[in-house]
């Protein structure tokens, strides 16, 4: 299954942001990749920054290009604002949900749980990493796999962070997927609307 696996610590640097997680690298080099990394670059063009905006939600939720426009249509077609809808329907992603419970510690940890047949959606195995929660949805850790080191580690660690449109139960693992989020409630530094303008061209 394609995925983005070249060198995360140079897309850190090129956004200025933890994408996939805690970065050395952006620490110690606060500027960007490349040879000019240092120097003082050109003004970047309307279209550059539009471009750079989409690229930063694809890195941050590991989609591709086609899932993406599937999802930007899907997000336009829905009516109201295109671009909070956009975010709402990568949040209600099966890897990203698994992700914000705590269940795994990166949304590409994540992804590997559910390929890998360790998460249920309503009491059934689904494996697949983009699969669209609806409301009401509960994805929980299959019985088998919860005492998984990785699993437990991560819920330890997490503490299972609460989200509003998230339900957590320790006890069974389990999570609901309980609203669909509101744009003030998603955490991610994405200006949605340098997207919706890309596609709107």
């Amino acid at each position: 299954m394609a995925r983005y696996t070249g060198p995360k610590s140079k897309i850190s640097r090129r956004f200025n942001e933890e994408i996939f997680g805690p970065s050395k690298a952006l620490k110690k080099k606060s500027y960007p990749p490349g040879q000019h990394g240092r120097g003082r670059r050109k003004k970047q063009s309307e279209y550059a920054i539009q471009l750079a905006e989409k690229q930063k939600a694809k890195y941050i939720y590991g989609v591709l290009e086609k899932q993406f426009a599937n999802l930007f249509d899907k997000a336009h077609r829905r009516g109201g604002i295109t671009g909070e809808n956009l975010l709402a329907l990568l949040e209600s992603r099966l890897d990203n949900t698994v992700y914000r419970l705590g269940i795994a510690p990166t949304r590409r940890a994540a992804r590997q749980l559910v390929l890998h047949k360790h998460v249920l959606v309503n009491g059934e195995i689904v494996n697949i990493p983009s699969y669209s929660l609806k409301v009401g949805d509960v994805v929980a850790v299959r019985e088998k796999s919860k005492s998984l080191e990785a699993i437990t580690t991560s819920l330890t660690v997490r503490n299972a962070r609460q989200f509003g449109w998230l339900e957590w139960d320790a006890n069974e693992m389990a999570g609901k997927f309980v609203s669909t989020p509101q744009r003030d409630q998603i955490p991610e530094k994405i200006q949605e609307q340098l997207i919706v303008e890309l596609y709107s061209k």
